[in-house]
């Protein structure tokens, strides 16, 4: 399975989970996606981080295609508004209302909308509950047909078990939140953070997963199988 096949398993409207431990290649992984939506050019795509600097993201997105990903031409700097096919925002006033405001006047029917990360949402006590900003983009998403992926963590009793794989009951909820807003879910997993090969398990609206190879490198996926 590609990046392209995977994103066409998505619909128009979805909101969309990524989730893992720490190293364990989410972003990457969700960059990688990021960046094919923006290869299609048939939509305008965001990004929208409070965790990772333009440095950071600005060379993740080169692993995949250096010609997004040129530091001065592409991503601009810092608080840059919509560019072309792509927006990459690093502001600290990220929330649902933030996102909105942003995207409204550029988004359209297809567009990828990536959140890094779902917990960081609600950090500040002057936004709203987080269950309330995943339903305002939930209805956001269904009227405006784009795709919200949320890049998201996971608890670490996880890596004390003996099955490691994560499940959906083990998505870190500090605040509460109602799950069944999602309509997909897609978590990874590595045996080991040296591990060549990842597993990516989907867990909504069905099981399946496939195995992928970790350039470790360079910091992207590739070789997608399913399995």
């Amino acid at each position: 399975m590609s990046y392209s096949e995977i994103l066409e398993f998505f619909n128009p409207g979805d909101l969309v989970l990524i989730g893992a431990r720490p190293g364990m290649g989410k972003t990457s992984f969700s960059i990688g996606l990021f960046v094919q939506a923006v290869q299609r050019k048939s939509a305008s795509n965001y990004f929208f981080t409070l965790a990772e600097n333009h440095k950071d993201i600005a060379g993740r997105i080169a692993n995949y295609d250096e010609t997004i990903g040129n530091f001065d031409q592409s991503l601009g700097y810092p608080g840059n508004s919509h560019l072309g096919y792509i927006a990459v925002d690093y502001s600290n006033d990220i929330s649902a209302d933030y996102i909105i405001e942003k995207i409204t006047p550029t988004v359209s029917k297809g567009s990828l909308v990536v959140i890094d990360y779902l917990q960081m949402l609600d950090e500040k006590r002057v936004n709203p509950p987080l269950q309330a900003q995943v339903e305002k983009l939930k209805n956001f998403a269904k009227e405006n047909k784009c795709i919200i992926i949320f890049i998201s963590q996971i608890r670490r009793e996880v890596e004390n078990r003996k099955e490691r794989t994560p499940k959906l009951e083990d998505i870190r909820l500090p605040n509460p939140l109602d799950l069944k807003l999602l309509n997909k879910v897609i978590l990874l997993h590595r045996e080991t953070k040296d591990s060549q090969e990842v597993q990516v398990n989907f867990y909504r609206p069905k099981e399946h997963g496939f195995l992928v190879k970790w350039d470790r490198e360079n910091c992207r996926f590739f070789c997608m199988q399913s399995w």
